[in-house]
């Protein structure tokens, strides 16, 4: 049956125009016309936007009688309009983010739970398996209002209740009694919006970089350093102060370890006891960023986050004779100031490059840097594990994301569909390699042969072989093919990538190069966020959002996320320069403040994790700066950058669990042995003891903040390893040799060279008693070591630098 609407308007006349316009809320109208319309509608019609399809329309018109109203606007001097209507509830306002927050995580066209799908106009009115969800024009028939007013719908997730609030429930009783309009064009998306249980497009990490002019205060006034105006918002906010600076000497220790993860030597602290002015923070700072071990330090923080290993893992580990070159890569980045955006695309593609090298080429080696299987169980399978490897290792890294989470379904807490998971892997994809016949005698087995001398290869074509979409990640469910492409949920038109455009003078196609283009432009608003957080977590402990790999939903948020915003633009802003933003972070007062602070009881029960950085952190060293520490202790430290690495010696106990022992590791010469811990020989299936004591990181996935544990086998390790005796024995001959007389310098000198500072009388006194204790003990046990190449004395001075190794000040940064 038709079914006839009536409908009846206020149609408005302009001033300078006869003709009437459906233009409201303009202030030059001066009368009003009512029109009556009835239309003649067919059954599935679209009448005021509401959904019946198949439409045949006859609009009937009849005109009543004018009524001007110019008397009473000129009486009412134009500045009174007629009374308003309450507003109307509007859909893509009010109703669609209520709908995409409850509704859609099971009611979607895309496998609808009980039949219903609440994202499209038709659906929502076809009803599911218990019919219709919405009757129009009647809240209190419609299933949909009846299950979400009762507190039946959305149901509790993990136990929680998630009943719509009083005032959504308004809302859709309000839209379904004026008819539930729902555009017909229109397809609600669950990724649009962020609920209780997952993100959407408009989570934090996705929106464009806001710069924001930085607050300054009384406290912090203009010309100040601007990170510290961000800090001292939110200090205010909740009730906190700053600490005061922290002592100089202090300063001095935690800047050099900072910088180049070594400690300041006795020249320096003393010149810069003796001469303040020429040896300001400022000053130190720069000359630390200058130092070329600056790299040395900042590339293990990377080497981190891109799985750094010279072995393939699995049971063989193959050695990877040229991973080191990488790493010295990176320490050669770091040091020079490699635009942070040229850092990404030489890593991502160097070899695609137009103005390679042989360091571009060097660079790709973080491609390399995952596990490799050289015997898979299916080496077609095995190739989707090699990408997986790729696609996580790259959107953790630069991107802050867990996109390998989509790789069988949907990500299930970000808005990241299986199909960009696959748009970025396909710009790794290297297709099936098919070499074609050779001009070598010999037939196939000769072609074999002849690999083993291929100096490179080539594309055929410059289209990209096709990628597909694996129903539930499994290489024999194809579905629809994808081309490579970036993740749908960062702000920007660009979705496809075209890898099909050859790189000049290049002979592949170029799908690497352009995600990373991507990556590293100025516009996408997760790169500078990543990077700059990277940086903060390792001068302050923790990152402005701790979860440092992981931007997305079931990540941090952000402490200070004004601040954040305003270090990433400034990044860009300079070039991309990282050093720019190291030399903002030490100069600022937040980074030198000291760990004690005068309220410090009342602050904790405030601010209990030092969230708002109210005094410094302090911070255990990491594996490598403990063992450096003892090196540079000694005075044995080799300070030579980059080579191949050594191999340090390990207990025999350690290398039990190998197969072939002598094959698997056989130590460097004891000189080699003396390097920076940067440059052992990393092995996937043994790492040193006595660094994974103290937390020293899993090699086969990306790592962007290890571990930090305090447990009995780190105070054992410091007690009686071997390694750590032998350098309290070099120090103590050293000390011996330097001051053959008098007892109170040695332990003044074994303070300085552990603790970089002088030991307090106190401390004088209990070191002299121990010496001499230990000395007595050694000189009666002389008889039962005739072996022994150290004094009673010097043995004695050993025990106490062991005492001072094992000490919280040596081990923790103040």
């Amino acid at each position: 049956m038709p079914l006839r609407r009536s409908a009846r308007w206020s149609v408005f006349f302009c001033e300078a125009s006869t003709n009437a316009h459906l233009i409201l809320n303009s202030p030059r109208w001066i009368g009003v016309a009512e029109i009556s319309v009835s239309i003649l509608v067919l059954p599935d019609a679209v009448v005021d936007g509401h959904v019946l399809e198949k439409t045949s329309m006859i609009p009937q018109l009849h005109f009543y009688s004018w009524t001007w109203c110019i008397g009473c606007w000129l009486f009412l001097g134009g500045s009174q309009g007629l009374a308003e209507d309450p507003p109307a509830v509007d859909f893509e306002n009010h109703v669609a983010p209520i709908i995409i927050r409850n509704c859609l995580e099971c009611h979607q066209s895309k496998n609808p739970s009980g039949g219903l799908a609440v994202d499209t106009a038709s659906a929502i009115l076809a009803g599911g398996e218990s019919g219709s969800a919405v009757t129009r024009n009647s809240a209190t028939e419609s299933l949909l209002f009846q299950r979400v007013s009762s507190g039946e719908m959305p149901p509790p997730y993990h136990g929680e209740s998630r009943v719509l609030a009083a005032g959504d429930v308004e809302i859709l009783r309000q839209w379904i009694d004026a008819g539930a309009i729902f555009p017909v064009d229109r397809r609600l998306d669950i990724y649009e919006r962020t609920n209780d249980v997952r993100g959407g497009r408009d989570w934090w990490s996705f929106q464009p970089l806001r710069r924001l002019d930085p607050p300054w205060s009384a406290a912090v006034p203009a010309g100040s350093n601007p990170i510290d105006a961000f800090i001292q918002v939110a200090l205010q906010e909740h009730g906190l102060t700053p600490a005061p600076p922290a002592a100089r000497a202090q300063l001095f220790r935690r800047l050099s370890w900072t910088t180049i993860g070594l400690p300041a030597s006795e020249a320096q602290i003393a010149k810069g006891n003796a001469n303040p002015v020429a040896t300001s923070i400022s000053v130190l700072v720069n000359n630390l960023l200058d130092s070329p071990h600056f790299g040395e330090r900042w590339a293990r923080h990377w080497l981190d986050v891109v799985r750094f290993a010279e072995t393939s893992g699995y049971e063989r580990d193959q050695t990877k004779p040229f991973a080191w070159k990488y790493r010295d890569w990176v320490v050669n980045a770091f040091n020079s100031d490699m635009p942070y955006d040229e850092f990404i695309r030489e890593q991502l593609a160097g070899d695609q490059m137009p103005l390679r090298s042989e360091s571009t080429v060097i660079a790709t080696g973080f491609l390399r840097l995952g596990t490799w299987n050289d015997e898979p169980n299916d080496a077609e399978d095995y190739k989707y594990e090699r990408l997986e490897d790729l696609v996580h290792a790259t959107s953790s890294a630069f991107l802050g994301m867990t996109t390998k989470c989509a790789r069988c379904h949907d990500h299930k807490f970000d808005p990241i569909p299986q199909e960009d998971y696959y748009r970025i892997a396909a710009a790794f994809w290297p297709g099936p390699i098919s070499p074609g016949p050779s001009d070598l005698l010999g037939g196939p087995h000769a072609d074999v042969l002849g690999y083993r001398e291929v100096l490179g290869w080539t594309d055929v074509t410059t289209t990209p072989s096709p990628l597909y979409v694996l129903k539930n990640g499994e290489r024999h469910h194809p579905m629809q093919a994808v081309t490579a492409g970036v993740l749908s949920c960062v702000p920007g038109k660009q979705t496809e990538l075209d890898a099909s455009l050859p790189v000049k003078d290049v002979h592949v196609t170029g799908g690497r190069l352009q995600l990373a283009d991507w990556i590293a432009s100025p516009r996408n608003p997760l790169t500078a966020r990543v990077i700059v957080n990277r940086l903060w977590q390792h001068h302050f402990g923790e990152g402005l959002v701790r979860s440092s790999n992981n931007f997305g939903f079931t990540g941090d948020r952000p402490t200070h996320p004004e601040l954040l915003d305003w270090l990433a633009t400034e990044l860009i802003d300079n070039n991309w320069s990282l050093k720019h933003i190291h030399r903002l972070i030490l100069t600022s007062a937040t980074w030198q403040q000291s760990s004690l602070h005068p309220q410090h009881d009342a602050y904790v029960q405030k601010d209990s994790a030092n969230r708002f950085l109210w005094r410094a952190n302090r911070r255990r060293m990491e594996a490598e700066a403990v063992r450096d520490g003892f090196l540079a202790a000694s005075g044995e430290l080799d300070l030579r950058i980059g080579g191949p690495g050594f191999f340090p010696t390990i207990s025999a106990e350690a290398l039990e669990g190998l197969s072939r022992k002598a094959a698997a590791w056989t130590a460097s010469p004891e000189s080699e042995q003396h390097r920076r811990s940067l440059y052992i020989f990393t092995q996937r299936s043994l790492l040193p003891p006595m660094m994974t004591a103290f937390d020293l990181c899993d090699t086969t996935l990306p790592c962007g903040q290890r571990d930090v544990t305090i447990v009995a086998p780190q105070a054992l390790t410091l007690l009686n390893n071997e390694f750590i005796h032998n350098r309290a024995a070099s120090l103590a001959g050293r000390i011996t040799k330097n001051e053959p007389e008098a007892v109170t310098g040695q332990i003044a000198a074994v303070w300085r060279a552990v603790l970089n500072r002088e030991p307090s009388q106190v401390e004088m006194q209990m070191a002299a008693e121990h010496v001499q204790q230990q000395t007595d003990r050694f000189q009666q046990s002389d008889s039962e070591n005739p072996q022994r190449t150290l004094s009673s004395h010097e043995l004695a001075l050993a025990s106490l630098c062991v005492v001072l190794f094992n000490s919280n000040e040596f081990i923790y940064i103040d």
